[in-house]
């Protein structure tokens, strides 16, 4: 009787001591579980809805409702000037569309810069900033960076020609610097940035200030323009710049030659009889 008591006691002890076992074990996964939730909400980043192009857009393409989707953006990641609401991307008080003005790829956010007003033409007229004109200028395959200018690029722009007739004293060709980093809004009719391969232009359209284009007329009439690409992000600002054929040669200026000395005559007048006469004598002051 005893030797019985005595195993269902071990055997009660070992019970037990396996439930505690078990208990702790799953305290300790529940702290362990309820440490990760509390830190993955420690990481959860508070999201905006944004709206993103549902296909690749295209310059001058109507966007309409089913060119856009909803997703969810980091709120300290928005690019600026994105759509949030659809009510202001698309006004119901406005039947209007609008239209795209720069290529978009699928999942790029839908901002302001890229698409017209509501009802607003693709045109140049709404990529000229207030006090700024649209201005062509003739190129060919020398003076147009041997096609590889894009709408959206800046270029320095040189003058080349005789100032014969305009400089007393002028000789040779000139060329000189006369305006910098303007930027170029279309190619040839075209206005749009997605441009494939090289496009040899006839002519491109920069935007400049009215002073700006007085300045190009006048140069392109007395002389010829080249263009130079201006590289991306490139803030830095070209001096006055002007090359001859001598300085280009290293001549240097043409010195003048030194101006001689004006002799002077003393004389002394006398008469002689009826008769007046000079007589040259050594000057004293």
């Amino acid at each position: 009787m005893r030797a019985v008591f005595g195993l269902v006691l071990i055997v009660g002890i070992a019970l037990a001591g396996g439930a505690v076992m078990m208990a702790k074990n799953y305290i300790s996964a529940y702290q362990n579980e309820l440490a990760k939730e509390r830190q993955a909400r420690d990481l959860v980043v508070p999201t905006v809805d944004v709206y993103i192009a549902a296909h690749t857009l295209r310059y001058g393409e109507a966007l309409d409702a089913d060119a856009v989707r909803k997703v969810r953006w980091p709120e300290d990641a928005i690019p600026e000037g994105a759509f949030t609401d659809i009510e202001i991307l698309f006004p119901s008080d406005n039947a209007k569309p609008r239209f795209v003005l720069r290529s978009m790829e699928k999942d790029e956010a839908i901002m302001a810069i890229k698409v017209t007003s509501p009802g607003e033409d693709a045109g140049l007229t709404s990529q000229l900033e207030r006090g700024m004109r649209a201005f062509a200028i003739r190129v060919d395959v020398a003076s147009g960076v041997s096609g590889f200018l894009r709408p959206g690029d800046h270029v320095d722009v040189y003058w080349t020609g005789s100032l014969r007739g305009a400089v007393e004293g002028a000789n040779g060709n000139l060329t000189r610097l006369i305006e910098t980093a303007v930027k170029l809004i279309a190619i040839d009719q075209s206005a749009g940035g997605d441009v494939d391969g090289t496009v040899i232009a006839r002519t491109i359209t920069v935007a400049v200030r009215p002073e700006q284009v007085a300045a190009l007329a006048q140069a392109q009439t007395t002389g010829r323009l080249s263009l130079a690409l201006v590289g991306v992000g490139d803030d830095t600002v070209a001096s006055a710049i002007e090359v001859n054929q001598r300085s280009l040669l290293g001549l240097g200026a043409v010195e003048a030659a030194p101006e001689r000395a004006e002799e002077r005559v003393c004389t002394i007048r006398t008469r002689r009889g009826a008769e007046v006469v000079n007589i040259p004598i050594p000057c004293t002051n």
